[in-house]
Protein backbone atom coordinates (compact mmCIF):
# COMPACT_ATOMS: atom_id res chain seq x y z
CA UNK A 1 0.00 0.00 0.00
CA UNK A 2 1.40 3.40 -0.93
CA UNK A 3 2.02 5.92 1.80
CA UNK A 4 0.18 9.19 2.23
CA UNK A 5 0.99 12.13 0.00
CA UNK A 6 3.59 14.48 1.48
CA UNK A 7 3.83 18.10 0.38
CA UNK A 8 4.85 21.60 1.45
CA UNK A 9 3.66 25.08 0.61
CA UNK A 10 5.93 27.06 -1.70
CA UNK A 11 5.64 30.84 -1.20
CA UNK A 12 4.84 33.29 -3.97
CA UNK A 13 7.98 33.70 -6.08
CA UNK A 14 6.72 36.30 -8.53
CA UNK A 15 9.53 38.57 -9.72
CA UNK A 16 12.25 36.08 -8.85
CA UNK A 17 14.63 34.38 -11.27
CA UNK A 18 15.64 30.81 -10.48
CA UNK A 19 18.25 28.50 -12.01
CA UNK A 20 17.93 24.74 -11.43
CA UNK A 21 20.61 22.38 -12.70
CA UNK A 22 19.60 18.87 -13.66
CA UNK A 23 16.02 19.95 -14.35
CA UNK A 24 15.41 18.01 -17.56
CA UNK A 25 13.95 15.06 -15.62
CA UNK A 26 13.47 13.51 -12.21
CA UNK A 27 13.77 15.52 -9.02
CA UNK A 28 15.13 18.57 -10.81
CA UNK A 29 12.19 18.74 -13.19
CA UNK A 30 9.79 18.49 -10.28
CA UNK A 31 11.59 21.29 -8.44
CA UNK A 32 11.58 23.52 -11.52
CA UNK A 33 7.87 22.88 -12.09
CA UNK A 34 7.02 23.85 -8.51
CA UNK A 35 9.08 27.04 -8.72
CA UNK A 36 7.37 27.99 -11.99
CA UNK A 37 3.94 27.28 -10.52
CA UNK A 38 4.83 29.65 -7.66
CA UNK A 39 5.49 32.47 -10.16
CA UNK A 40 9.27 32.35 -10.56
CA UNK A 41 11.00 32.76 -13.88
CA UNK A 42 12.85 29.45 -14.14
CA UNK A 43 15.93 28.74 -16.26
CA UNK A 44 16.72 25.13 -17.08
CA UNK A 45 20.37 24.74 -18.11
CA UNK A 46 20.45 21.40 -19.92
CA UNK A 47 22.92 19.23 -21.80
CA UNK A 48 20.31 17.45 -23.93
CA UNK A 49 18.05 19.89 -25.87
CA UNK A 50 15.49 17.18 -26.67
CA UNK A 51 15.02 16.33 -23.01
CA UNK A 52 14.98 20.04 -22.23
CA UNK A 53 12.13 20.71 -24.65
CA UNK A 54 10.19 17.80 -23.15
CA UNK A 55 10.75 19.29 -19.70
CA UNK A 56 9.43 22.68 -20.82
CA UNK A 57 6.34 21.02 -22.29
CA UNK A 58 5.76 19.14 -19.04
CA UNK A 59 6.00 22.31 -16.94
CA UNK A 60 3.73 24.28 -19.29
CA UNK A 61 1.17 21.49 -19.23
CA UNK A 62 0.91 21.98 -15.46
CA UNK A 63 1.27 25.77 -15.53
CA UNK A 64 0.30 27.18 -18.95
CA UNK A 65 1.58 30.68 -18.17
CA UNK A 66 4.88 29.42 -16.70
CA UNK A 67 7.92 31.58 -17.39
CA UNK A 68 10.45 28.87 -18.24
CA UNK A 69 13.27 28.70 -20.75
CA UNK A 70 16.28 26.58 -21.65
CA UNK A 71 19.96 27.39 -21.60
CA UNK A 72 22.83 25.16 -22.67
CA UNK A 73 25.02 23.60 -19.99
CA UNK A 74 27.23 20.54 -19.66
CA UNK A 75 28.53 20.52 -16.09
CA UNK A 76 31.24 18.07 -17.10
CA UNK A 77 32.86 20.78 -19.28
CA UNK A 78 34.36 23.87 -17.69
CA UNK A 79 34.16 25.64 -21.04
CA UNK A 80 30.42 24.98 -21.13
CA UNK A 81 30.01 26.27 -17.57
CA UNK A 82 31.96 29.43 -18.44
CA UNK A 83 29.84 29.93 -21.58
CA UNK A 84 26.61 29.74 -19.59
CA UNK A 85 28.02 32.21 -17.08
CA UNK A 86 28.89 34.62 -19.90
CA UNK A 87 25.42 34.23 -21.42
CA UNK A 88 23.60 34.96 -18.19
CA UNK A 89 25.89 37.84 -17.26
CA UNK A 90 25.20 39.35 -20.70
CA UNK A 91 21.47 39.05 -20.01
CA UNK A 92 22.15 41.00 -16.83
CA UNK A 93 19.14 39.82 -14.80
CA UNK A 94 19.81 39.12 -11.11
CA UNK A 95 19.46 35.52 -9.96
CA UNK A 96 17.48 35.03 -6.75
CA UNK A 97 17.55 31.23 -6.43
CA UNK A 98 20.16 28.71 -7.54
CA UNK A 99 19.61 25.03 -6.88
CA UNK A 100 22.70 22.92 -7.56
CA UNK A 101 20.81 19.71 -8.16
CA UNK A 102 22.37 17.95 -11.16
CA UNK A 103 24.48 14.88 -10.65
CA UNK A 104 25.83 11.65 -12.04
CA UNK A 105 26.07 8.55 -9.87
CA UNK A 106 28.37 5.53 -9.80
CA UNK A 107 29.48 4.77 -13.35
CA UNK A 108 30.64 1.15 -13.19
CA UNK A 109 33.98 2.07 -14.76
CA UNK A 110 36.02 5.20 -14.14
CA UNK A 111 35.18 7.96 -16.61
CA UNK A 112 36.51 11.48 -17.00
CA UNK A 113 35.11 14.88 -17.85
CA UNK A 114 36.13 16.99 -20.83
CA UNK A 115 38.83 18.49 -18.58
CA UNK A 116 40.19 15.14 -17.39
CA UNK A 117 38.59 14.98 -13.93
CA UNK A 118 36.92 11.86 -12.57
CA UNK A 119 33.37 12.21 -13.87
CA UNK A 120 31.50 12.43 -10.56
CA UNK A 121 33.94 14.79 -8.87
CA UNK A 122 34.17 16.93 -12.00
CA UNK A 123 30.42 17.10 -12.61
CA UNK A 124 28.79 17.01 -9.19
CA UNK A 125 31.26 19.28 -7.42
CA UNK A 126 33.69 21.12 -9.70
CA UNK A 127 31.03 21.95 -12.28
CA UNK A 128 28.82 23.53 -9.62
CA UNK A 129 31.75 25.30 -7.98
CA UNK A 130 32.66 26.88 -11.32
CA UNK A 131 29.02 27.74 -12.01
CA UNK A 132 28.69 29.68 -8.76
CA UNK A 133 31.95 31.46 -9.53
CA UNK A 134 30.79 32.57 -12.99
CA UNK A 135 27.35 33.60 -11.71
CA UNK A 136 28.57 35.36 -8.58
CA UNK A 137 27.81 38.95 -9.74
CA UNK A 138 24.24 37.94 -10.59
CA UNK A 139 23.83 36.01 -7.35
CA UNK A 140 25.05 39.01 -5.38
CA UNK A 141 22.73 41.33 -7.30
CA UNK A 142 19.78 39.08 -6.44
CA UNK A 143 20.87 38.47 -2.84
CA UNK A 144 20.40 34.86 -3.85
CA UNK A 145 19.74 31.79 -1.85
CA UNK A 146 21.94 28.94 -3.10
CA UNK A 147 20.84 25.42 -2.21
CA UNK A 148 23.20 22.54 -2.96
CA UNK A 149 21.77 19.04 -3.19
CA UNK A 150 23.98 16.44 -1.58
CA UNK A 151 23.14 12.83 -0.68
CA UNK A 152 22.94 10.33 2.15
CA UNK A 153 26.14 9.09 0.55
CA UNK A 154 27.91 12.15 1.97
CA UNK A 155 27.56 10.48 5.37
CA UNK A 156 29.92 7.66 4.38
CA UNK A 157 33.39 7.20 2.91
CA UNK A 158 35.65 10.27 2.61
CA UNK A 159 37.46 12.68 0.34
CA UNK A 160 40.40 10.90 -1.26
CA UNK A 161 42.75 13.84 -0.76
CA UNK A 162 45.78 12.01 -2.15
CA UNK A 163 44.00 10.94 -5.35
CA UNK A 164 41.00 13.19 -5.96
CA UNK A 165 40.58 11.86 -9.49
CA UNK A 166 40.74 8.19 -8.50
CA UNK A 167 43.55 7.46 -10.94
CA UNK A 168 45.26 4.83 -8.80
CA UNK A 169 42.08 2.93 -7.93
CA UNK A 170 38.39 3.46 -8.55
CA UNK A 171 35.28 2.53 -6.63
CA UNK A 172 32.20 4.21 -8.04
CA UNK A 173 30.33 4.54 -4.75
CA UNK A 174 33.35 5.99 -2.95
CA UNK A 175 33.96 8.50 -5.72
CA UNK A 176 30.28 9.47 -5.58
CA UNK A 177 30.51 10.03 -1.82
CA UNK A 178 33.57 12.21 -2.33
CA UNK A 179 31.77 14.37 -4.89
CA UNK A 180 28.85 14.98 -2.54
CA UNK A 181 31.05 15.60 0.51
CA UNK A 182 33.02 18.14 -1.53
CA UNK A 183 29.84 19.88 -2.69
CA UNK A 184 28.57 20.02 0.88
CA UNK A 185 31.81 21.47 2.22
CA UNK A 186 31.76 24.06 -0.57
CA UNK A 187 28.19 25.08 0.22
CA UNK A 188 29.02 25.62 3.89
CA UNK A 189 32.18 27.56 3.05
CA UNK A 190 30.18 29.71 0.62
CA UNK A 191 27.91 30.71 3.49
CA UNK A 192 30.86 31.49 5.77
CA UNK A 193 32.64 33.61 3.14
CA UNK A 194 29.47 35.42 2.09
CA UNK A 195 28.69 36.30 5.68
CA UNK A 196 32.27 37.43 6.41
CA UNK A 197 32.55 39.43 3.18
CA UNK A 198 28.98 40.76 3.09
CA UNK A 199 28.34 39.19 -0.33
CA UNK A 200 24.59 39.12 0.30
CA UNK A 201 24.28 35.44 -0.67
CA UNK A 202 22.92 32.74 1.62
CA UNK A 203 23.86 29.09 1.13
CA UNK A 204 22.39 25.93 2.59
CA UNK A 205 22.20 22.19 1.95
CA UNK A 206 19.57 19.61 1.16
CA UNK A 207 19.37 15.92 0.42
CA UNK A 208 16.46 14.02 -1.14
CA UNK A 209 16.63 10.86 0.92
CA UNK A 210 16.24 7.68 -1.11
CA UNK A 211 13.69 7.52 -3.91
CA UNK A 212 13.30 5.83 -7.31
CA UNK A 213 15.00 8.51 -9.40
CA UNK A 214 17.00 7.82 -12.55
CA UNK A 215 20.42 8.12 -10.89
CA UNK A 216 20.77 4.34 -10.58
CA UNK A 217 18.64 3.49 -13.59
CA UNK A 218 19.95 2.34 -16.96
CA UNK A 219 22.11 5.12 -18.37
CA UNK A 220 24.15 4.08 -21.40
CA UNK A 221 25.99 7.41 -21.36
CA UNK A 222 27.69 6.42 -18.08
CA UNK A 223 28.23 2.80 -19.10
CA UNK A 224 25.17 1.31 -17.37
CA UNK A 225 23.18 -0.71 -19.88
CA UNK A 226 20.45 -1.84 -17.47
CA UNK A 227 18.85 -0.81 -14.20
CA UNK A 228 20.84 -1.74 -11.11
CA UNK A 229 19.46 -4.14 -8.53
CA UNK A 230 19.51 -1.18 -6.13
CA UNK A 231 17.08 0.89 -8.17
CA UNK A 232 14.75 -2.08 -8.62
CA UNK A 233 14.61 -2.59 -4.85
CA UNK A 234 14.10 1.14 -4.30
CA UNK A 235 11.17 1.17 -6.75
CA UNK A 236 9.58 -1.82 -5.01
CA UNK A 237 9.80 -0.30 -1.53
CA UNK A 238 8.83 3.21 -2.62
CA UNK A 239 5.71 2.01 -4.46
CA UNK A 240 4.57 0.34 -1.24
CA UNK A 241 5.32 3.26 1.05
CA UNK A 242 7.97 1.28 2.93
CA UNK A 243 10.64 3.55 4.50
CA UNK A 244 11.64 5.29 1.28
CA UNK A 245 10.40 8.41 -0.44
CA UNK A 246 8.86 8.98 -3.83
CA UNK A 247 10.17 11.15 -6.65
CA UNK A 248 7.63 13.75 -5.50
CA UNK A 249 8.60 13.70 -1.82
CA UNK A 250 12.31 13.69 -2.73
CA UNK A 251 11.86 17.14 -4.31
CA UNK A 252 10.68 18.71 -1.08
CA UNK A 253 13.88 19.15 0.98
CA UNK A 254 15.54 21.25 -1.75
CA UNK A 255 12.31 23.19 -2.34
CA UNK A 256 12.03 23.87 1.38
CA UNK A 257 15.69 24.83 1.73
CA UNK A 258 15.51 27.13 -1.30
CA UNK A 259 12.16 28.84 -0.70
CA UNK A 260 10.87 28.53 2.84
CA UNK A 261 11.11 31.64 5.03
CA UNK A 262 11.91 29.25 7.87
CA UNK A 263 14.94 27.68 6.14
CA UNK A 264 18.15 29.25 7.41
CA UNK A 265 21.63 29.80 5.97
CA UNK A 266 24.29 27.22 6.64
CA UNK A 267 21.86 24.52 7.71
CA UNK A 268 20.99 21.12 6.29
CA UNK A 269 17.54 19.89 5.28
CA UNK A 270 16.34 16.42 4.36
CA UNK A 271 13.51 13.92 4.91
CA UNK A 272 12.45 13.48 8.53
CA UNK A 273 11.25 9.86 8.36
CA UNK A 274 13.08 6.80 9.73
CA UNK A 275 16.73 6.88 8.73
CA UNK A 276 16.06 10.17 6.92
CA UNK A 277 15.22 8.11 3.84
CA UNK A 278 11.74 9.55 3.24
CA UNK A 279 9.12 11.75 4.82
CA UNK A 280 8.48 15.50 5.16
CA UNK A 281 11.49 17.84 5.00
CA UNK A 282 13.06 19.13 8.19
CA UNK A 283 16.36 20.44 9.51
CA UNK A 284 18.91 17.70 10.07
CA UNK A 285 22.12 17.24 11.95
CA UNK A 286 25.12 18.01 9.78
CA UNK A 287 27.00 14.92 8.62
CA UNK A 288 30.32 14.36 10.38
CA UNK A 289 32.23 14.62 7.08
CA UNK A 290 30.98 18.19 6.67
CA UNK A 291 31.86 19.58 10.10
CA UNK A 292 35.54 20.59 9.66
CA UNK A 293 35.96 24.16 8.37
CA UNK A 294 39.58 23.32 7.54
CA UNK A 295 38.38 20.67 5.07
CA UNK A 296 36.00 23.20 3.52
CA UNK A 297 38.78 25.74 3.10
CA UNK A 298 41.01 23.07 1.60
CA UNK A 299 38.47 21.89 -0.98
CA UNK A 300 37.65 25.52 -1.86
CA UNK A 301 41.30 26.31 -2.59
CA UNK A 302 41.79 23.12 -4.58
CA UNK A 303 38.61 23.78 -6.55
CA UNK A 304 39.71 27.29 -7.49
CA UNK A 305 42.96 25.86 -8.81
CA UNK A 306 41.33 23.01 -10.74
CA UNK A 307 38.59 25.17 -12.29
CA UNK A 308 40.83 28.17 -12.97
CA UNK A 309 38.37 30.43 -11.19
CA UNK A 310 38.51 32.76 -8.21
CA UNK A 311 35.30 32.64 -6.27
CA UNK A 312 34.97 36.01 -4.61
CA UNK A 313 34.14 39.64 -5.33
CA UNK A 314 36.30 41.35 -7.92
Amino acid sequence: MAGKVIDIDVPDLSGRRAVVTGASDGIGLGIAARLAAAGAEVLLPVRNPRKGEAALASIRERTPDARVSLRELDLSSLDSVAALGATLRAEGAPIHLLINNAGVMTPPERQTTADGFELQFGTNHLGHFALVSHLLPLLRAGRARVTSQISVSANSNAINWDDLNWERSYTGSHAYSQSKIALGLFALELQRRSEAGDWGITSNLSHPGVAPTNLLAARPEVGRARDTLGVRVIRFLSARGILLGTVESAQLPALYAATSPAARPGLFYGPSGPGHLGGPPAEQKLYTRLRAPADATRIWTISETLTHTTLGPE
